[in-house]
């Protein structure tokens, strides 16, 4: 739908006391710095700058996870954790809303007897104890109203849902660093294993089947073991320049953008050094043809522990 098209049809719903025969649609995902040259439209702000995740997908010039959500009273996100097990912030620009959220590991007391999540947790659904058998010992959510011009953290892991209590809009950022990119590890290896698992009857009779899985990894997730080597190769690479040129204090050509310093870009190699120690190590990963990438996992590897030990020893 047509921006000018949601627009009209949100004064009719407004007009219509609330109600259309259409429902109540809300406007999500809009890729505004993406689709239009949105520079200076906002700052990012300072405590979420180090940010991989949208530094990655635009050097690539392919995708950003930099989303407008607007909509009427009564919209609302349903149940879910965020992409990647992401860090993400939401500012509302105007209207409130009420977050219901559930700390990491309190949404496998939700699940149904089918291993499912709910689409909904105010759902009188959960408290059917023969299809929820675990919500019995589930704790409440721990309920926040954001209100205009106020900004929401969202920790990774931290299942949630979002309802619109006036009409309102809002920008989202998810995002990854070097604080949460090994927890974005641990969700790619639970994600592979659960595709594994679902077409593990065709394990012995499916020509290629490793790399199935992560084909369909990839169509599920967005991203498979491959595509996460050369997002941690490209961050490094950005970061070792920052160590290595001179292209004024504290920064180096290739880095722009980034507003990072020595000791920032120290600490990022160190992490992706961290994690990527344990996916070159990955019987998954092993199993890819990497006889490609350039550099070679190990090489890059060896580089980023040798930069993080030569660091140390200043």
């Amino acid at each position: 739908m047509p921006l000018r098209d949601y627009i009209s049809y949100w004064k009719e719903f407004i007009q219509g006391d609330y109600s259309s025969p259409r429902g109540c649609l809300y406007l999500k995902d809009w890729h505004l710095c993406r689709d239009f040259s949105a520079e200076g439209v906002f700052t990012l702000p300072v405590y979420f700058s180090s940010d991989w995740l949208n530094e990655y997908w635009d050097f690539l010039d392919v995708d950003d996870y930099r989303f407008i959500y607007m909509g009427p009273t009564g919209t609302w996100s349903p149940f879910h954790a965020d992409i990647f097990r992401s860090f993400s912030w939401s500012v509302n620009i105007c209207g409130r809303k009420k977050w219901l959220f559930f700390p990491p590991g309190q949404e496998e007391a939700l699940r149904d007897c089918y291993g499912g999540l709910p689409y909904d947790v105010t759902t009188p659904a959960l408290l059917d104890n023969h299809l929820h058998p675990k919500h019995q010992p589930c704790s409440p959510p721990l309920e926040v109203t954001q209100e205009a011009g106020e900004m929401v953290f969202v920790p990774s892991g931290w299942h949630h849902q979002v309802h619109n209590l006036d009409d309102t809009i809002s920008i989202n950022h998810n995002w990854v660093n070097g604080c949460n990119v090994a927890n974005m590890w641990h969700f790619l290896q639970q994600e592979l294993c659960a595709v594994q698992q679902e077409v593990s009857e065709w394990k012995d009779s499916m020509p290629d089947w490793h790399n199935h899985c992560q084909v369909i990894m990839r169509s599920c997730s967005g991203i498979n073991f491959e595509e996460f080597y050369h997002f941690l190769k490209i961050i490094a690479k950005r970061r070792l320049l920052v160590l290595t040129k001179e292209a004024g204090p504290g920064k180096a050509e290739g880095s722009e953008g980034t507003g990072l310093g020595r000791q920032q870009a120290t600490f990022d190699i160190g992490r992706i050094a961290e994690v990527l120690a344990s996916v070159v190590v990955h019987p998954d990963f092993q199993r890819l043809d990497t006889s490609v990438f350039s550099p070679k996992p190990e090489d890059l590897l060896q580089q980023l522990e040798e930069t993080v030990a030569a660091a140390t020893s200043l």
